[in-house]
C-alpha cells in the first residue's frame, strides 16, 4: 500500500469521526466531514467506499447531495445558520483586521447564495424514505 492510499485512510477515517460528532453536537457541521470521507475512501479503497456509503452516517445527510438531489430545507437552514454563527465569532475576532473581515464577510454571502441558489430543496416527506 502506498503511502497517498494511507493519508487518503487516515484523513478519511477522521473525517468520519468528525462527521458522527457533527451529527449529534449541534455547532459541528457533519457535512463538509463526511465529504472528506466521501472523498478520500473513493480514492483509497472500494472496499472502504463500500461500507462509508451503505452506512446510515452517509445515507441520512450525504446521500441525496452526491446523487445531485439537494437538501431538505431543515438541513440547509441548519449549514447556514452553524456557518453563519462560527463566521460571527471569526468577523468579531478580526475587529483589528478589516481586510480579514471583508473577506470573511464576502465568504459567508457567496456561501448563503450557494446553499440557497444552487443547491437544490428536496421536499421534507423525500427525507423519511
Amino acid at each position: 500500500m502506498n503511502i497517498k492510499k494511507v493519508c487518503y485512510i487516515v484523513l478519511g477515517c477522521i473525517g468520519v469521526g468528525l462527521g458522527a460528532l457533527g451529527a449529534v453536537l449541534p455547532l459541528l457541521l457533519a457535512f463538509p466531514f463526511l465529504l472528506l470521507a466521501a472523498f478520500c475512501f473513493g480514492r483509497s479503497a472500494e472496499r472502504l467506499n463500500r461500507w462509508f456509503t451503505g452506512t446510515r452516517l452517509y445515507k441520512d445527510n450525504l446521500e441525496s447531495y452526491v446523487k445531485g438531489q439537494g437538501m431538505t430545507k431543515k438541513t440547509k437552514v441548519r449549514i447556514m445558520i452553524t456557518v453563519t454563527i462560527l463566521m460571527s465569532i471569526g468577523f468579531a475576532m478580526m475587529h483589528a483586521v478589516p481586510v480579514g473581515r471583508i473577506v470573511l464577510g464576502c465568504v459567508w454571502v457567496f456561501h448563503i447564495a450557494y446553499f440557497y441558489l444552487g443547491v437544490k430543496t428536496l421536499p421534507a416527506k423525500e427525507n423519511a424514505e
